[in-house]
């Protein structure tokens, strides 16, 4: 009777909980909690550094994680000031491997953090791994040579006073599991997940299962309109799964930033990105979301 009881009230007590945190959960999707992501490459105008602050700060997006091109190193201090300037975040820098050991950045990486480490920029790197830099190697071969990649990685950016989270952009190190493999073998506590949607349109059906895996370690998540057979990029409020997929998120409890994407590289990155806001709204709208509403 007793564990009975113990069980029930720990039942309830969930419950309320859950509850309790969903509700006060709505400025997860309040327009201060969303971040700009491949608008930097991505927008036919070619916007410059100054240009691009004032649109987001026009549109009211307090947040960017930069994703850059080598034509865009030289004018990289200048998009430092320019944010700064503009009260918007630089949340993230990307970072792409292509080099056979993490611990020999490209030069044009090399640039990069050099220049972080000049301007005393305080961010995460987003760091994503070309497939080749695991051929030929078995899965146990591949999770050891991540976790070293991830170690030698993770103290360049502690020397920066900065964190580094994994990117799922395919390919075996772009699999969450693989990257959760690596992030416990590496015993390294403060390196996260960056959970993209246009990257994972095949992993929908599992996506709460999923999600459950990932949440410990999930840092940002960037939305896209989904479908199982895509296309890869998709306006939010397109596809048929984002809407569901964006409840099960709420739901988890996850409360770190949103991003929403321009990665359309003919079209006017602005358009691109009032288009995801209001296609946002609607999913949002959808969702009885009223008070995230009011915020945009």
């Amino acid at each position: 009777m007793y564990r009975s009881a113990a069980f029930l009230l720990s039942l309830f007590l969930m419950i309320s909980c859950g509850t309790k945190n969903q509700q006060d959960n709505w400025l997860l999707f309040a327009k201060s909690n969303l971040m700009a992501w491949c608008i930097v490459p991505f927008d036919s105008l070619e916007r410059g550094p100054e240009e691009r602050a004032a649109m987001l700060k026009e549109l009211g997006i307090s947040k960017l994680a930069y994703d850059w091109r080598t034509k865009h190193l030289s004018t990289f201090e200048d998009e430092i000031k320019s944010l700064s300037e503009n009260q918007i975040e630089l949340e993230a820098i990307w970072l792409w491997i292509s080099t056979p050991q993490a611990d020999q950045l490209d030069s044009a990486n090399q640039v990069m953090v050099d220049m972080v480490r000049k301007n005393n920029v305080r961010t995460d790197f987003w760091v994503g791994i070309e497939k080749s830099f695991f051929d030929g190697l078995t899965d146990e071969q591949k999770l050891n040579k991540g976790v070293e990649a991830v170690k030698s990685l993770h103290k360049m950016a502690s020397d920066l006073g900065c964190t580094i989270n994994l990117y799922n952009h395919g390919d075996w190190f772009g699999e969450p599991d693989n990257q959760i493999r690596i992030i416990e073998k590496s015993g390294l506590s403060n390196v996260g997940i960056v959970y993209s949607f246009h990257h994972a349109h095949s992993q929908i059906k599992d996506f709460p299962e999923r999600l459950h895996r990932m949440l410990p370690y999930l840092k940002a998540i960037n939305i896209n309109g989904m479908n199982v057979d895509g296309p890869q990029i998709l306006p939010v409020g397109k596809g048929d799964s984002e809407l569901e997929m964006l409840q099960t998120i709420k739901e988890s409890g996850y409360d770190g930033p949103i991003g929403i994407l321009g990665h359309i590289a003919e079209k006017d990155v602005k358009k691109v990105l009032m288009g995801n806001i209001e296609g946002l709204k609607k999913v949002l709208g959808e969702m009885g979301e009223s008070e995230a509403l009011a915020t945009y």
